[in-house]
């Protein structure tokens, strides 16, 4: 028998081992489990080159997962300018800052503004009185709108003679001229023409992006950025410096270069592997833009946008599965939720035909905000992951109850969807929402008592941010449980989740974060020196 490298005693832990729910200590050799159990079961593992932590009664329990993450875009929110303020006068004054301290012409980005808490859309006009000489793109908190000024426009060429793209819509005033807002696949237009960082300087930002989500006590993210994001990825990799372990998704604009050099889920190795593909069925509730079955409360007119059509999305998707790729599919309006149902049921149809399992591929939904009542048991039957981020509920709540009124008994339905089959995987969608997972798990629990019908027992929450994203990617073998033969990704915590007050999960510290049996990070605690 090896003598283990690490033993964690004297500590409760929660496993989410069916077989052994709780234990005293953990032995680890190498990156995985190889004792958890009783303390002296485990001492049996200990060698003369042992590293024993005694941990004083501190609580241990499987790395966390975000199971969507949005790791570029998190990192560039860190070079820009964050725009998410309370009034629309301290964003401009942010503005006017970054255009004090640049060269004329230079371009200003920036994210995070919700027109909701400023009482209107922002326009051109405003950001003209600040910043008329540099071009501004500021993204929407949700990524599903861009606002920018008209020297932005004028760089990409946009008049009032633009057409809107198929999936996208230019904000327009009434003589018809652009007023500063482009909404979906429109971005495109103003996006494309935006200097973009090198590689290797993304690769340093996405390091200091990882090491914070290990603080947070995550362990593995499943990124939703395009190749920019994995060639970066991939960089850190090579030299070793991966602090998390990274399911790598790819956009639907890169499937036919996946098929063609024959990509499959699962490819890759214990620190950085290919998921799903990401298709767009919507937009969002934010600009409106999530594709509802009735219109938004007091737009009788708005339906929301159709990003990628049913037709298209099929086509797709049957390539996809065929080639070996599993599919997640972004659908936040009821409709969407819908159509991209009917389309996994006859993806099933024809998986089966092909002779191929229903658990090879692991398709998922993402979001999965509203949902109409009547296709709620269908994730369960066609055994399809809900993989949502349940900080959504908490901060889309004025928007979603003025827009969506009586439907949002079933907005964020995660009991209703637990009870009804469904897999729920959680994740932040950071830069939307803040990383920080014990916000997120307080969401899942309290909701701020909003339909709390509709909230999870601290287990279940626990679960949907270890094991959910872990069989969603196909890794539950080695992933979400504390267990023999399993990877040695967990964290260590000063307090017991389940023996505090429920609002207190919020404000949870980590001392401590393993990753394949390496302290990723140690707070200067006591309990770690």
């Amino acid at each position: 028998m090896q003598a283990a490298d690490w033993i964690l005693w004297n500590a409760r832990i929660y496993t989410q081992d069916p077989e052994q729910p709780e234990a005293e200590a953990l032995a680890v050799v190498g990156e995985t489990l190889a004792a958890v159990g009783p303390m002296e079961a485990v001492r049996a593992w200990q060698g003369p080159r042992t590293r024993v932590l005694d941990l004083k009664g501190a609580t241990v329990l499987p790395g966390l997962i975000d199971a969507h993450f949005h790791l570029e875009g998190y990192a560039r929110l860190q070079m820009g300018v964050d725009v998410d303020t309370p009034t629309l006068e301290e964003a401009l004054a942010r503005v006017a800052r970054q255009a004090a301290t640049r060269p004329p012409r230079e371009w200003i980005v920036g994210r995070g503004w919700l027109q909701e808490r400023w009482g209107r859309f922002p326009t051109a006009d405003d950001l003209d009185r600040v910043a008329p000489a540099h071009p501004v793109a500021l993204w929407a908190r949700s990524g599903h709108a861009l606002w920018v000024n008209r020297e932005a426009m004028r760089r990409a060429g946009v008049t009032r003679d633009t057409p809107d793209p198929p999936g996208g819509r230019i904000a327009r005033d009434a003589a018809g001229e652009p007023t500063g807002l482009f909404f979906e696949r429109a971005i495109d237009l103003i996006a494309q023409i935006i200097p973009e960082p090198s590689v290797e300087e993304l690769a340093e930002a996405l390091y200091e992006v990882l090491y914070e989500l290990a603080t947070l006590g995550l362990t593995a993210v499943h990124n939703f950025d395009g190749p920019r994001s994995f060639a970066a990825l991939q960089i850190l990799h090579a030299r070793g410096d991966l602090p998390l372990r990274v399911v790598q998704h790819i956009p639907l604009s890169a499937l036919d270069h996946a098929l063609a050099v024959g990509l499959r889920t699962g490819f890759g190795d214990a620190w950085l592997r290919i998921g799903s593909v990401k298709i767009f069925a919507d937009g969002a509730l934010g600009p409106r833009t999530a594709w509802m079955l009735e219109p938004y409360e007091g737009e009788p007119e708005n339906t929301g946008i159709a990003y990628t059509s049913p037709e298209v999305m099929r086509e797709a998707a049957h390539r996809a599965t065929l080639g070996g790729l599993s599919l997640a599919i972004h659908a936040i309006g009821d409709r969407a939720n819908r159509e991209v149902l009917d389309l996994f049921e006859a993806l099933r149809a024809l998986e089966a035909q092909r002779g191929i399992p229903p658990e090879a591929r692991r398709h998922r939904i993402e979001h999965a905000q509203l949902v109409h009542p009547a296709d709620i048991p269908r994730f369960g039957a066609l055994g399809i992951v809900a993989s949502m981020q349940p900080i959504h509920a908490v901060s889309d709540r004025p928007m979603a109850e003025r827009y969506w009124g009586s439907r949002c008994a079933t907005a964020y339905a995660w009991r209703r969807l637990k009870a009804a089959g469904a897999r729920l995987a959680f994740g932040s969608d950071a830069p939307v929402e803040p990383p920080n997972p014990w916000w997120g798990l307080h969401a899942a629990v309290v909701r701020d008592g909003w339909h709390p019908e509709q909230a999870l027992s601290l287990t279940e929450a626990l679960e949907a941010y270890t094991m959910g994203p872990a069989w969603a990617a196909g890794l539950e073998r080695w992933q979400g449980r504390l267990r023999p033969g399993m990877w040695a990704d967990l964290i260590v915590l000063p307090e017991d989740p389940f023996r505090i007050p429920p609002d207190a999960l919020r404000d949870l510290e980590v001392l401590g974060t393993m990753v394949g049996g390496r302290w990723v990070f140690r707070k200067g605690s006591h309990l770690l020196d």
